[in-house]
């Protein structure tokens, strides 16, 4: 009876081992014949390897440091596609009349005029108008209308003279003190009529003076010329002064 147990024990156990062998060789014939087909990748090649445990980012299973390049090239992309704004111009500064819409200018002014001769002799005070152009911020084209009234010298007779000149000045137009100078020729005309002379006679004018810039459209001038003119058919070497506003438009 002792000895049926025993060999039915060891009958138990060589079975119990022959079935586990046979489960092991069939665990090992699956995997060599899908080895080839579905192998598991390495641990460190899988996403797994590069969890952050510290990082409370909701993307920690992503391997952060392609996330950061991927980041980085569509950032660099995104900023090549959109244009930069361009810089803003900066405004020019210009001082007192720069501007090219201020090439024009309006003088008018009182004048004192010296006319000697040896026919006449007088002291006039008149008005002085000078219209200017600059074509570029020193050289311009300039025309005057001058006028003048002295008190009578003969009985019922006054002085008066008037004259119109054209010529070119120099100076500048974009500082507060604005000195220049003209040169002019025209034509002149002298009241009263003397015996066997003509009333209208050459004139020619040489200067300069100095403008005060007030503000962009406004300048007080005082002005300072020697007039030639050729009344009785003699020369006259005479001058004037000047003193009033210029306006600038």
């Amino acid at each position: 009876m002792a000895l049926r147990k025993a060999l039915l024990g060891m009958a138990g156990m060589l079975l119990v081992t022959v079935v586990v062998v046979a489960q092991e060789g069939s665990v090992t014939t699956t995997a060599g014949k899908s080895g080839d087909d579905n192998v598991a990748a390495a641990f460190s090649e899988t996403s797994a390897a590069h969890v952050n445990l510290l990082s409370g980012e909701a993307t920690s299973g992503i391997d952060t440091g392609d996330a950061a390049t991927a980041s980085a090239g569509s950032g660099g992309a995104g900023a090549s596609a959109i244009p930069s704004a361009p810089e803003p111009v900066p405004q020019p500064k210009f001082v007192f009349g720069g501007r090219d819409d201020y090439r024009w200018q309006l003088g008018l002014g009182v004048e004192f005029f010296r006319f000697q001769s040896n026919i006449i002799n007088a002291s006039l005070v008149g008005v002085s108008t000078t219209v200017t152009y600059f074509t570029n911020d020193w050289f311009a084209v300039e025309g005057s209308l001058v006028t003048g009234f002295a008190p009578e010298i003969y009985q019922a007779e006054h002085v008066k003279y008037f004259a119109g000149n054209g010529g070119i000045r120099i100076g500048g137009r974009r500082a507060r003190f604005e000195p220049y100078g003209h040169g002019l020729v025209g034509v002149a005309h002298l009241q009263p009529q003397t015996a066997d002379n003509s009333r209208n006679a050459l004139t020619a004018q040489a200067g300069g003076g100095l403008d005060y810039r007030v503000n962009s459209r406004l300048s007080l001038r005082l002005e300072g010329d020697w007039v030639y003119t050729k009344f009785f058919s003699q020369n006259q070497n005479n001058y004037q002064g000047i003193a009033g506003f210029v306006f600038h438009f």
